[in-house]
């Protein structure tokens, strides 16, 4: 019941009204969230292909993941954000949309797999990306991610 009143509220805030009444907020936000979402995906396909054994086989996936981590880290904010404005154009659409939950669950479960997991595969071991585990770690992140992708494209379907 918590999260229906912060969908209402969401809804009902400035920042909602103003998404819902002005022309081209919506359009200029959803752009801005597919390009942060279009850069994101590219830095993960990057490290995750590398962990596979794809492509930039000069450089380690831990040396890959450091020098992408800020462009990964800006463009997961600026895709939050723009996330949060556009769930404010339509928050009751999404709370009741089977879809924009499992985005959101697929979601919490790619970060928490990169931060936390994912991280401590490359502090351990810096050279990752020619073992079993560092492979089975780049599918499961570009499972989650592409199930991320997904779900997002189904929230307008469903």
């Amino acid at each position: 019941m918590f999260m229906l009143h912060v969908f209402q509220w969401l809804g009902n805030s400035p920042v909602g009204i103003f998404m819902q009444q002005s022309t081209y907020a919506f359009a200029v936000t959803e752009m801005l969230h597919l390009l942060s979402l279009s850069i994101l995906g590219g830095t993960i396909l990057i490290v995750d292909l590398r962990l596979l054994g794809v492509g930039l086989r000069s450089q380690s996936a831990a040396a890959l993941d450091r020098e992408l981590k800020p462009y990964l880290i800006g463009s997961l904010t600026v895709s939050v954000l723009t996330g949060i404005l556009l769930l404010s154009e339509e928050p009751m659409k999404c709370y009741y949309n089977e879809a924009f939950r499992l985005k959101m669950l697929f979601l919490a479960l790619a970060v928490f797999f990169y931060f936390i997991i994912q991280e401590r595969l490359f502090q351990r071991e810096p050279s990752a990306g020619t073992n079993l585990l560092a492979k089975a770690m780049g599918v499961v992140s570009l499972l989650l991610w592409l199930s991320v992708g997904l779900a997002g494209r189904a929230i307008g379907i469903i």
